[in-house]
């Protein structure tokens, strides 16, 4: 019974009830200018289907739900039996398997594939991210497995299925399976080379026995893993992995009994707590080859480069829902004789925070149209392209979600408005997959070891040359930086800052509305912006730009 104090107002209503796809003008045009024409309606439907479940009640309720009970691990059954089993909430369940369900793990084998299933990440994130890093490793699993044919065959079909199954029992055995991902160690951490979990040959071809630990593996209720150890006599490798070697280790083995996966605890993280991240321990675990022996770093690091497109698709996702929450906010919500939305510096504030989330969803979307195309140029642009975005849309997104929880005041340090938990989630891409200064020394490994790579950058914001004299301005100093890259490991991180914002400008000033194009080259290439959002010259389009990231039909 409400109170006779006071009346309820001006409270801006949930933003539920609405198709997340629909209303993401960036997003669907991206959709549009990338698939093939005979792929755009079943494409639509399959995305606007998302939106809808992104948008309900229902999905948001779950999320919430997921997040607030966080996983359990189980180490032994009551009568004191090792099981290794960890317990999620049953929305988590329910979940993931929409997840599945929307072909967010079979990109690979589907026609126009990737571009779909970036899309539908980008949704997926908004609703919650947490069950995004089960997909993301199942999804990345494919490239390195298809280093061993036979392994491919086996494991890709139930990787792609559209099937959740959440029981353990021998991968044969389930109409679909997922795979996380274990390569870090407590001593190494990014530096796998300084791994010494161990690899002894079996007498059956191609399998080992593992012994060791890993301090950060992802998804430990998944049916496999693809993790990295040291085959005992196995070459030194061209490329430094000191006999490092790709295994899968299956979680139920053949004969339906458990394999040694010792799940010594669970990460008590900042964010993503609806997902599980463990430390685990291998004693006598068997496991399958995966590619050649001494090869093993060659061999991930396909799954590497697709879970860091995921980490700019994530951290897309983010900032999307955090500036279409900040709009839909200002927009119903009134202060000082007006709505937020209408006033010049609120206007100001939301537009910089729109400019950086279409810029970030522009960018992953065009990556991802790169991985559907395949070509030698397009691949060479994704060696350089990645690491790059990587660094900077994941580096941008905890302080857009965080600017955009102040354009809701208080309620936006309020639990119940979501935002918390996109500010907590905010800062995770950036940190995993490798974090910045790694994605920086693998731009600058890409330009040293791989000169069709900075090539094939070249050309594609070449493409837009000429069209913007801020933006031509911008591939000049980069071009003058690249004349010397003497010392340029201490300026790796601006090197790499500079090919991310260029090839984002190349691609506004070609598919975005000339106003976004325009804001964006005067504030991130032009540097008429100061250090804060809300920066903007008053002189832009501004209120054009905030219309445009509305979350309305």
């Amino acid at each position: 019974m409400a109170g006779s104090t006071h009346t309820v107002t001006n409270q801006p209503p949930p933003l539920l009830g609405h198709d997340v796809y629909a209303t993401d003008q960036a997003l669907v045009a991206a959709v549009e200018r990338h698939l093939d024409p005979e792929l755009l309606d079943e494409a639509r439907g399959e995305l606007s289907s998302l939106g809808r479940a992104a948008g309900s009640a229902q999905l948001h309720e779950w999320a919430a739900q997921a997040d607030g009970n966080p996983p359990v691990l189980r180490t032994h059954d009551r009568y004191g039996h090792r099981i290794d089993e960890v317990d999620f909430h049953p929305a988590w369940h329910r979940l993931l398997g929409k997840g599945v369900g929307a072909h967010l793990t079979s990109a690979w084998a589907r026609p126009g594939g990737h571009v779909r299933r970036a899309a539908a990440f980008v949704l997926w994130t908004q609703v919650e991210a947490g069950t995004c890093c089960p997909l993301s490793m199942t999804h990345a699993a494919v490239p390195a497995l298809r280093a061993d044919p036979a392994l491919a065959a086996e494991w890709e079909p139930l990787l792609a299925s559209t099937i959740y199954e959440r029981e353990l029992r021998p991968a044969r055995a389930k109409a679909g399976a997922l795979v996380g991902m274990g390569m870090t160690e407590k001593q190494g951490g990014s530096d796998v080379r300084a791994n010494t979990t161990s690899a002894r040959p079996l007498a059956e071809d191609g399998a080992y026995e593992l012994t060791g630990h890993k301090w950060f593996c992802s998804a430990p209720m998944s049916d496999g893993f693809l993790v990295l150890a040291r085959a005992s006599g196995a070459p030194e490798a061209g490329d430094g992995d000191g006999g490092l070697t790709c295994f899968l280790v299956p979680r139920v083995l053949e004969d339906g009994s458990r394999n040694v996966f010792r799940i010594q605890r669970l990460k008590d993280k900042l964010g993503n707590r609806s997902n599980a991240s463990a430390e685990v321990e291998f004693d006598g675990t068997w496991a399958r080859r995966v590619g050649e022996e001494g090869r093993g770093v060659r061999t991930i690091i396909g799954m590497v480069a697709a879970t860091r497109l995921d980490c700019v698709l994530g951290s897309a996702g983010l900032m999307r829902a955090a500036v279409a929450q900040a709009a839909h906010h200002c927009a119903h919500r009134e202060a000082f004789g007006g709505a937020l939305l209408d006033k010049p510096l609120m206007r100001n504030v939301l537009a910089d925070l729109a400019l950086e989330s279409e810029a970030a969803t522009t960018l992953g979307l065009r990556l991802a149209a790169a991985y559907d195309d395949g070509g030698e140029q397009e691949r060479a642009l994704l060696r350089i392209a990645v690491p790059a975005a990587k660094y900077w849309v994941a580096k941008r997104c905890a302080p857009v979600v965080v600017e955009a929880a102040e354009c809701l005041g208080g309620n936006g340090y309020v639990e119940e408005s979501g935002m918390p938990r996109l500010v907590r989630e905010s800062p995770l891409n950036s940190i995993w997959e490798g974090a910045g200064n790694v994605q920086a020394l693998d731009v600058l490994r890409a330009l040293r070891r791989e000169p069709e790579a900075l090539n094939a950058y070249l050309r594609e914001v070449g493409l837009a040359r000429g069209a913007d004299h801020r933006l031509d301005a911008a591939i000049k100093a980069l071009l003058t930086d690249l004349a010397d890259l003497d010392g340029a490991e201490a300026r790796a991180r601006r090197l790499t800052e500079r090919f991310a914002l260029v090839l984002q400008g190349s691609l506004l000033v070609r598919f975005a509305p000339p106003e976004v194009a325009d804001a964006f080259c005067a504030s991130r290439l032009g540097g008429d912006a100061g250090g804060a959002f809300g920066t903007l010259p008053h002189t832009l389009d501004l209120g054009a730009i905030v219309e445009r990231a509305r979350p309305v039909a």
